[in-house]
């Protein structure tokens, strides 16, 4: 594997001075982090055992919508990130290198000719709707694509998007030479280099957590080959350097950039200030991503049972963890909710949440009808009639029953997780920008019954910039990072309380979300 390492070699000679002598001058790295929402620019800068971040740059980051399909505007986020390396030449500081972290799943097509054929489909295009069970039914069994890869079965998995563009006869596949996941397409775009990440490859339903490598199998049932795929490549591989016309537009060297954990969760798994491996993470945005940290994948029956998922984390690990809806449904009601003139800052949405009633009503956060309506409000009053629940009256009980909702959800997710887990769950690290929402870490420890520990809210772009410091040989281990990590930030501890009143609630959420999934 090829490594960039900011020193000379006379000096690796000793890893323990090497150490020494790299925490003792800052070094500072620019980290992409890119949500399906938003994206910035950051730079971070360690030294002496502490890590501190800078935004340079934010820009939104939005769906593409023509007709009834979904795109992502690649090409935009390139500017953007042309954008966020002018910003860091600015700066007027020696950058080590440069790493890019992304959602996962998606994917772009390159030609024979190396260039990018068009923009990609976004998950939440309903093409992919009904899709897993037609790929079940013509090419391989449900049981035997969960055995192969351990992935959560979704729709929106890169496996089922690919199954769909076939059946479309899409011409993009058609002429497609190789395949890039979101991180490494961008990586190209500043490289003109191709690789396969793996952590952000994992997220597919494509790769084989055992062996590392794409599953030939799963796409040759569809007349598709593992060779569109580049080289799995694994977290602190350097991918190339910035284009020479690149850097010389942005006012800089020619700087490595790093393949980092591509996937935002892995890099932000891989800032969670654990002190020891008996804990559980939540990784709290747009999505929550509720999992535990293993050395190798769990694949079973059981596993299979509760739709857990095997993604790839830093250092090789494997996250165990469930995929579930998180903040999208907040997100959604409060777009709504200011096109029809009424604007909230966060600090009024948490309080209007507390003073609202408590478990009014109460939904799954995970069903369909959820997934992309046209108005989430609508679709919660809707839920709640057909659930024979009394609708929200107002925004604030809206917010409050999403909170409760979501807490009684990582409920359920937890309970599945410590049938496997093969250490005790003593405490939840959440992580991601959810982590500073107090009231619903609170719910969450009330409802969880243990320690719920937040923070940092900026994990992805921690975990991103250690990852690239590991590379540059300015970090010895995973475990190094972590504690970097919990000296850097303040972290707040939040105790469960009144257990008696969520143990009831929870007991009514499994009745409410069963009755509806029966329906």
């Amino acid at each position: 594997m090829e490594r960039h390492c900011c020193l000379p070699t006379s000096i690796k000679e000793n890893p323990t001075i090497e150490m020494e002598n790299q925490n003792r001058d800052p070094k500072h790295f620019i980290a992409f982090d890119l949500g399906a929402t938003s994206g910035r620019t950051i730079l971070g800068t360690l030294q002496n055992g502490n890590l501190t971040l800078k935004e340079l740059t934010r820009f939104p980051n939005a769906v593409f919508r023509q007709g009834e399909r979904f795109y992502w505007n690649i090409f935009s986020l390139y500017e953007r990130l042309r954008e966020g390396l002018q910003a860091a030449a600015k700066e007027g500081i020696d950058i080590v290198s440069v790493g890019i972290d992304t959602w996962g799943v998606d994917f772009v097509a390159v030609g024979h000719d190396g260039s990018l054929l068009g923009l990609p489909r976004a998950y939440r295009d309903p093409h992919t709707e009904g899709i897993p069970e037609a790929y079940f039914s013509e090419v391989l069994s449900k049981e035997e694509v969960y055995e192969a890869t351990g992935i959560q079965i979704m729709n929106l998995n890169t496996l089922y998007q690919l199954y769909a563009l076939r059946l479309e006869r899409s011409p993009q596949l058609a002429a497609a030479e190789r395949l890039l996941f979101m991180p490494d397409a961008l990586s190209y775009m500043l490289t003109g280099r191709m690789v396969a990440e793996y952590t952000i490859a994992s997220t597919s339903q494509l790769l084989n957590p055992r062996t590392k490598r794409i599953e030939d199998r799963l796409l040759e049932g569809m007349g598709l080959s593992a060779r569109l795929f580049p080289e799995i490549v694994m977290p602190g591989h350097r991918i190339g350097t910035l284009l020479p016309a690149l850097a010389a537009e942005c006012g800089l060297p020619e700087l490595p950039v790093i393949a980092v954990a591509g996937h935002d969760t892995a890099s932000a798994v891989a800032a969670v200030p654990a002190e020891n491996d008996r804990f559980a993470y939540l990784s709290s945005g747009t999505w929550s991503l509720m999992g535990i940290e293993t050395r190798e994948p769990i694949i079973n029956k059981q596993t299979q049972r509760h739709n857990l998922t095997n993604e790839g984390g830093a250092e090789g690990t494997v996250c165990l963890l469930k995929n579930m809806t998180g903040m999208w449904i907040l997100e959604q009601c409060l777009a709504k909710w200011r096109s029809e003139g009424r604007s909230y800052s966060y600090g009024e949405v948490v309080r209007m949440a507390a003073e609202a009633g408590a478990f009014q009503a109460m939904i799954d956060p995970d069903d369909v009808s959820f997934a992309a309506p046209d108005d989430m409000p609508a679709a919660i009053r809707a839920y709640c009639r057909h659930t024979q629940q009394p609708a929200p009256e107002t925004d604030g009980s809206t917010i409050r029953m999403i909170f409760e909702s979501l807490a009684l959800r990582y409920r359920s997710a937890l309970e599945s997780l410590q049938e496997l887990a093969p250490f005790p769950i003593e405490r939840l690290h959440v992580i991601g920008g959810g982590s500073k929402n107090t009231l619903l870490n609170q719910f969450t420890a009330d409802s969880l019954g243990i320690p719920v520990t937040a923070g940092p809210a900026e994990a992805a772009a921690m975990g991103n910039i250690l990852l690239q410091a590991g590379a540059a040989g300015c970090v010895g281990s995973l475990q190094e990072m972590r504690s970097i990590i919990a000296r850097s930030i303040p972290a707040e501890t939040f105790m469960p309380q009144q257990g008696r009143v969520w143990n009831q609630a929870y007991d009514r959420f499994c009745r409410i979300t069963k009755n509806r999934a029966e329906q």
